[in-house]
């Protein structure tokens, strides 16, 4: 049987943190705090730099929520924008990519469900 998950509160400084080129990651909740159903993570970016390159997941849908700044992403053949309070979806199987579109710092929370592919960010780097 699973433990329970432990209740808590998360500070703005709070997490390991790290870099993944121009974009930063602040790590929130692992799969292994969800039972697997999910992971959270923060990525600040400063102005208009590429997030991620073009890609598609296997199994993994993204959700990412606008908390600062301007986001465009590219979904399929279709180019959206997120300002704050935003939610852009980025399903598994569809590919995707995504910037930020602002002449100030972005940031947004990433939610990856089901978890697994944040332990690639924790690879890239070295938590």
């Amino acid at each position: 049987m699973t433990e329970p998950m432990r209740a808590r509160v998360l500070g703005p400084k709070d997490g390991n943190v790290g870099m993944l080129g121009s974009m930063g990651v602040r790590f929130m909740l692992s799969g292994g705090e969800t039972g697997g159903g999910f992971a959270l993570v923060e990525h600040p970016m400063p102005p208009r730099a590429l997030a991620a390159p073009l890609r598609r997941h296997s199994r993994q849908d993204e959700y990412s929520f606008v908390l600062e700044g301007r986001v465009g992403a590219l979904l399929g053949d279709e180019v959206v924008y997120g300002e704050p309070g935003d939610l852009i979806f980025k399903p598994w199987g569809q590919w995707h990519t995504f910037w930020t579109d602002d002449t100030e710092p972005t940031r947004i929370l990433e939610m990856i469900s089901p978890a697994g592919f944040e332990r690639y960010f924790e690879e890239m780097v070295g938590s």
